[in-house]
């Protein structure tokens, strides 16, 4: 019984794990929105109601894919952080940034899912949050670090509105503890930029402005290292 049930769980992960292969390529082609339980039952040779039993919606499929896009994303960003030495910050930070762009690039399609424009009638649940916030877990870590370490030398920047924005870095907690509100709303100015960044050269929208890429990415990531206070 046990070894006719792990056989059926082998089963089940490789048909799984085939439909959401089945449904990246689909993002390529169709976009979210054209995700087609259907169409990827036609593509597998199954009867379409037999999908249903691996993904009863389109929804969960969608919710799948995504779960499994920031979770590679948060891999990414976590292995780049991981491979410098922990008391370079500012190496950390743009290791991380260039590990976010790299998956970006590879990745566009799936990128897209996640930052692009979002699915009619979809609603992400709960499950995603976690894995959501894997790779900004890493920037407050190295935020949280070196100013734990005394490294944070942050330059004088638009003071933040008088009470306004409390409850808005109470909510950043999670990710940003220990760190006093102007830090966390500086840490929110360096990843929307990163992610800013990300999504205008993924999307096109810095065809013909700029070219050297790479250079201009890391230049903006060091302005952005900088506004954090991170040296060096």
């Amino acid at each position: 019984m046990t070894a006719s049930r792990t056989a059926r769980e082998r089963v089940r992960a490789e048909l799984t794990r085939e439909i959401t292969e089945i449904a990246r390529r689909q993002l390529a082609t169709e976009g979210a929105g054209g995700l087609s339980l259907r169409a990827i039952a036609r593509e597998m040779g199954m009867v379409s109601s037999a999908i249903y039993r691996y993904f009863p919606s389109r929804d969960d499929l969608l919710t799948t894919l995504i779960i499994d896009g920031y979770n590679a994303i948060g891999e990414a960003v976590e292995r780049a952080d991981a491979a410098c030495p922990r008391d370079d910050f500012p190496g950390r930070w743009l290791a991380a940034c260039h590990g976010l762009r790299d998956w970006a690039l590879a990745n566009p399609h799936e990128y897209a899912l996640l930052y692009g424009s979002p699915v009619p009638g979809y609603h992400a649940p709960q499950d995603t949050v976690p894995p959501r916030l894997r790779d900004v877990t890493v920037l407050g870590a190295i935020l949280r670090e070196a100013y734990a370490a005394g490294a944070l030398h942050p330059p004088p920047l638009a003071p933040l509105p008088p009470g306004t924005l409390k409850a808005d870095a109470e909510n950043l907690r999670e990710v940003m503890a220990d760190l006093p509100e102007e830090l966390v709303f500086r840490g929110v100015t360096a990843w929307t930029g990163l992610y800013g960044w990300v999504s205008l050269e993924l999307f096109g929208q810095l065809n013909n402005a700029i070219e050297a890429r790479r250079t201009a990415f890391e230049h903006s990531m060091r302005t952005l290292a900088a506004v954090m206070g991170l040296d060096g």
